[in-house]
């Protein structure tokens, strides 16, 4: 399945429906007045938030949204139908934003969202409705009300718990495959990963969501390499890895580079927790790496992580660091004790 994270679409509600202008004519009945109907109501424009869909690919073959009108009215006093409702159906973690793609209109974080975002039309009044004591046969009715019509942007925002940030060629693909079924391209060249990729992670009987968005470079903000356009799809994760080559010169200049484009890039990522990771430790010496882990400690003021995703030395560790920062993110689970007080479902991992 390809990937698509932002599209422009046009969404219109259904007018309503035409009142109808009728008199009753039967043969005995000598006053029979007016019995023209209303028109129905136009059709509604919803989204709905659905799980088992992580791209807005379907978006690109159909842009146009157009609910339909409401029937019009007929006699014997009979209203036109209302149109059924236009159903939108997007993955969760979709934003709507306004044409000038920075309003935000709608956010669905959360699977089973419904939003009414455009109101269908009302049905116009038949001439029964305008019938009164010293109006007896009105030959009035009104069409149906117009529909709204908008165009806006989906942007799609991945929910995920962690998300995996790096230079290009630290590994974080090789990384997502290890610990978890995801099967992204791997290859040793930079810029493999051209579109974000989403892996469940399984420990000690526990599930959490892990994203691997495209590498990043020095002036990613600028729109060199891929841009930051990917950041997007971690926005909303509790923790992120950072992982860094360690076959690479300089692992001080790779960490600022990254931790120089996050804060670039704003959306809360610099102040994110983060875990820090030497990948690719089975290439070095353990002269070699040891100062090179002493050098990133300084620099950032945490102790790295050493490992190997290749190997997989060193991945159960850094997947337990994640877990523990997820669970403490998500709502806790509380149980009623026995005086009425309520203690958290979960106890923290022992490391």
């Amino acid at each position: 399945m390809k990937f698509l994270d932002q599209v422009k679409i046009y969404l219109s509600s259904g007018a309503g429906g035409q009142g109808c202008i009728s008199f009753r004519r039967e043969k005995f009945i000598e006053y029979g007045g007016p019995d023209g109907g209303n028109g129905g109501r136009g059709a509604d424009v919803v989204f709905e938030s659905i799980d088992g869909l992580n791209t807005l690919l379907d978006f690109r073959y159909t842009q146009h949204f157009k609910g339909r009108r409401g029937g019009n009215g007929s006699g014997r006093d009979r209203s036109g139908a209302d149109a059924d409702t236009m159903l939108v159906r997007v993955p969760v973690g979709t934003q709507v934003l306004d044409e000038d793609q920075e309003t935000l209109l709608v956010d669905f974080d959360k699977t089973g969202q419904r939003v009414t975002f455009l109101k269908g039309g009302d049905g116009g009044f038949g001439n029964a409705h305008y019938k009164t004591s010293t109006n007896r046969a009105p030959r009035k009715n009104t069409p149906g009300w117009p529909g709204e019509e908008r165009w806006v942007w989906l942007r799609l925002k991945l929910i995920a718990d962690a998300g995996i940030v790096g230079l290009p060629n630290a590994g974080k693909s090789t990384f997502l495959a290890a610990c978890s079924r995801a099967k992204p391209k791997i290859a040793d060249y930079p810029f493999t990963t051209i579109s974000p990729n989403l892996g469940v992670v399984r420990i000690r009987d526990e599930e959490f969501v892990l994203a691997d968005i495209p590498g990043l470079i020095e002036g990613a903000h600028e729109g060199h390499g891929l841009g930051d356009r990917f950041l997007g799809h971690v926005e909303r994760t509790s923790v992120l890895l950072h992982l860094i080559d360690a076959t690479s010169d300089d692992v001080v200049q790779s960490y600022k580079s990254i931790r120089k484009e996050l804060k670039l890039y704003g959306g809360g990522l610099a102040e994110k927790r983060e875990l820090l990771a030497l990948n690719k430790t089975d290439a070095l010496d353990p002269e070699e790496l040891d100062a090179k882990r002493k050098a990133l400690k300084k620099a950032a003021k945490k102790e790295p992580l050493l490992l190997s995703a290749a190997t997989g030395v060193g991945v159960e560790p850094a997947l337990l660091k994640l877990l523990e920062t997820v669970r403490a993110a998500r709502p806790a689970k509380h149980v009623p004790m026995q005086d009425g007080e309520t203690q958290p479902g979960w106890e923290p991992l022992n490391q």
